[in-house]
């Protein structure tokens, strides 16, 4: 059952829309109609007033939570006498399939690059940790591609120490949504930026047991979001995304889903409910749902897009 968020005993404060838009402040308005355009994925809406309201005030709190961590990195390289390499502040982003993760992602990549104190900000996604096909299969866990038994997660978490540990460049693997695999020989390269945003969909998750005393990908965050929303606004907005895939990416041949740009529109409605339903829902109950509350913030988003509230844990 999910918990919820109450008043007075919650690690959280909450705020109306109106009450976290007015943190903004004087904080300039740095992308254009333009680039708001382009930031967002194909299958959301983003206004400039979402941009002015939300993400603005929240880039200006995590420039200072930066900002702070810089300081305190400066002071004790001072106390130690040390020189260390810079270490990236790392904001991790979770929540379910089609919840709108990439959207704020590349927007708060495209924000937090504009402040005085960091720019370099990058960001990758752990769909390229995800196990090749040819071994889900071998495993039998296709059907549980993006449950946390389908991650590398080996890979991902050296690839954290090193980002944490200012070692640079470092290379993650590339996923293609076109062939529905990570793509042989292809990588992203991470190379010792100030910031590092790292989106996926099981982020947040703790070790499976609490005996295991090995690290975990939430480990390395200095801060992490949870994009939250209710489960039949999300079975929505899976099938429409289903839908506007399967009149663009789907009719592409090489596409692994290209047999869905040929069925009726009734059995492919048919097959993404039954997608969400079997798939995705599972993983939401199993996985990702349990994470929210450990997230330093939860956005929380009507069936428009919008981000109706924010919930900021208490330091």
């Amino acid at each position: 059952m999910e918990k919820k968020i109450e008043d007075g005993l919650s690690p959280y404060r909450v705020f109306t829309r109106a009450e976290w838009a007015a943190r903004r402040e004087d904080t300039p308005m740095t992308l254009t109609p333009f680039e708001i355009e382009e930031l967002h994925a194909f299958n959301e809406r983003l206004s400039m007033k979402e941009v002015e309201e939300i993400y603005l005030p929240l880039s200006r709190l995590l420039s200072m939570y930066v900002a702070a961590t810089q300081r305190l990195f400066r002071a004790a390289q001072r106390f130690l006498g040390t020189e260390d390499a810079k270490v990236p502040y790392i904001i991790g982003i979770g929540g379910s399939v089609a919840g709108g993760k990439s959207t704020t992602a590349s927007v708060l990549q495209a924000l937090l690059a504009r402040w005085p104190n960091t720019p370099k900000v990058d960001l990758i996604t752990t769909d390229g940790f995800l196990f090749p096909n040819a071994i889900l299969e071998r495993e039998g866990l296709m059907q549980k591609k993006g449950f946390p038994e389908s991650y590398d997660t080996a890979l991902l978490l050296h690839f954290l120490t090193d980002i944490k540990a200012g070692r640079g460049p470092v290379r993650a693997p590339v996923y293609s949504h076109l062939i529905y695999d990570v793509v042989p020989g292809e990588a992203i390269v991470v190379d010792r930026p100030d910031i590092l945003i790292v989106e996926g969909l099981n982020v947040l998750q703790p070790p499976r047991s609490p005996k295991d005393g090995k690290p975990y990908v939430s480990d390395f965050f200095d801060f992490s979001i949870y994009i939250d929303a209710a489960e039949d606004v999300l079975e929505q907005w899976y099938v429409q995304r289903f839908f506007r895939l399967r009149e663009t990416a789907f009719r592409d041949p090489k596409s692994y889903f290209y047999r869905y740009s040929k069925v009726s529109e009734e059995e492919a409605r048919d097959t993404a409910h039954s997608l969400w339903r079997n798939i995705n829902l599972i993983n939401l109950h199993e996985n990702i749902l349990p994470t929210k509350l450990r997230a330093d913030l939860i956005l929380s988003k009507n069936a428009e897009h919008e981000i109706e509230s924010v919930a900021l844990r208490k330091l």
